[in-house]
């Protein structure tokens, strides 16, 4: 009888072994069936997400590098031909009637105005008069975007040789560029002035012969696009040279303002987002912190507070932005779901 017993309870348990187990499985099997659904539901979302007609997102265009040069060869080009044109109604000291085409051209577009050229006809003068205002606005367009491209390609190389004697790996070069990326812009163009203005002196002193503290004058007044025009180039090899330094060291010298003027504002918004974190909040900061008037203030509604005082946003966009919530929320519920944005048509959301 024992052994009977003993046999029983064994099959008993086996049983109950095989029960459990197989409980497990459908357990497994519920769970991984729930996940595959889950997964089902999450790329169905997906799709109702990005359908077919939705809106891509606006990015803004920019010039590039290829297109800045293009626009730059062709004014540069039509200034040369449409001067060359008028060459004989053009008075000065002249050389060569290609070369002083060009380099009218680019002194005009500079807005430098040496004065060893300068038109002698009404049909000169008007050609000089649009292509004057049309370089203007190729340097503030176009220059701009070249000397941008330049210094951040020389920004890393910076950064290499300030760290020349330490292991600094790719990774940690590209944070310590993007974290101070205005000083290193400032400091960048500030090393490619000085090396062009060096440049401009040694070729004036070398080529046009003149005296160092003439050349230094001629340079000065040249890249600041002053032009008194007692000193400028006036030799064949010296107007070639001017064509490219004058386009390169004025553009330079713009853009190393800018970026001193940059790294002030920036120093400035770091200070007042620093004083906006660390002062403290007082009665009337959470009452006006409170937008939905509930005296409670939310960790959104905290951001949003931080943000305004900070001058990241305004008053008004948070107004606009809420007025477009309540377009999108269709259920008056509070929240935006699926829901919402499937019944939308291109006609609701224009209204």
């Amino acid at each position: 009888m024992a052994s009977d017993h003993d046999v029983k309870q064994a099959l008993l348990s086996e049983n109950n072994d095989h029960s459990q187990l197989n409980n497990e499985k459908n357990v497994v099997v519920q769970r991984r069936k729930n996940r595959q659904d889950k997964n089902r539901l999450n790329q169905n979302e997906v799709v109702m997400q990005t359908p077919a007609d939705c809106e891509p997102m606006y990015v803004k265009p920019q010039l590039s590098l290829k297109q800045v040069v293009l626009m730059l060869i062709s004014y540069i080009g039509g200034g040369t031909f449409c001067f060359f044109l008028v060459r004989n109604q053009i008075k000065g000291v002249k050389t060569n009637p290609i070369l002083d085409s060009m380099y009218l051209c680019v002194v005009t577009m500079s807005t430098l105005g040496y004065g060893d050229l300068v038109p002698n006809s009404v049909m000169a003068k008007l050609l000089a008069c649009v292509f004057v205002f049309t370089g203007m606005a190729l340097v503030g367009l176009i220059l701009g975007k070249a000397a941008d491209y330049i210094v951040e390609k020389q920004e890393v190389l910076l950064v290499r040789a300030i760290h020349f004697h330490e292991k600094v790996g790719s990774a940690e070069l590209l944070k310590e560029v993007e974290s101070d990326k205005v000083k290193f812009k400032c400091i960048t163009a500030g090393i490619l002035l000085v090396v062009l203005f060096v440049i401009g002196t040694a070729f004036l002193c070398v080529v046009e012969e003149l005296e160092v503290l003439d050349a230094i004058y001629c340079v000065c007044s040249t890249i600041t696009t002053l032009g008194y025009g007692d000193k400028s180039f006036s030799t064949a090899a010296g107007r070639s040279f001017a064509v490219f330094w004058i386009i390169t060291s004025t553009m330079c010298l713009a853009q190393f303002y800018l970026y001193l003027a940059e790294q002030y504002t920036e120093k400035r918004q770091r200070s007042l987002v620093r004083w906006v974190l660390t002062r403290r909040l007082t009665p009337s900061d959470l009452e006006e912190a409170d937008l939905d008037h509930d005296k409670v203030v939310s960790a959104s509604e905290f951001v949003i507070y931080k943000l305004k005082e900070m001058g990241k946003i305004s008053q008004e966009d948070v107004s606009l932005i809420m007025e477009t919530f309540k377009k999108l929320d269709i259920d008056h519920s509070g929240t935006l779901t699926a829901s919402d944005l499937l019944p939308l048509t291109p006609r609701q959301t224009d209204e």
